[in-house]
């Protein structure tokens, strides 16, 4: 599932049945408003670097994969020239 765009974060909060409140509450409410918002942006900023962070892996265990198999056919083709050799010398 993907997150709604950072913009989305910023419109304000419907309040159809706003109920008159004192303006330290109200200050309160705007400040919790804030701190919510800036929570949601996190969380996706944090899900965006952690879908890249998967896709580096991904890339890092193919390149890690394809470089064992490089060197296990380079340790078959040393092993074949060692046994080629002769043993007195």
């Amino acid at each position: 599932m993907q997150a709604p765009p950072a913009r989305a974060f910023r419109r304000p909060i419907d309040r159809p049945h706003i109920a008159p409140y004192s303006p330290a509450m109200q200050a309160e409410l705007d400040t919790l408003e804030t701190k919510i918002r800036q929570v949601a942006e996190l969380c996706h900023t944090l899900r965006q670097d952690n879908i890249a962070l998967r896709q580096q892996l991904l890339t890092a265990q193919r390149d890690n994969k394809q470089l064992t198999t490089r060197l296990d056919a380079a340790k078959t083709r040393l092993q074949t020239l060692l046994d080629t050799l002769p043993e007195d010398v």
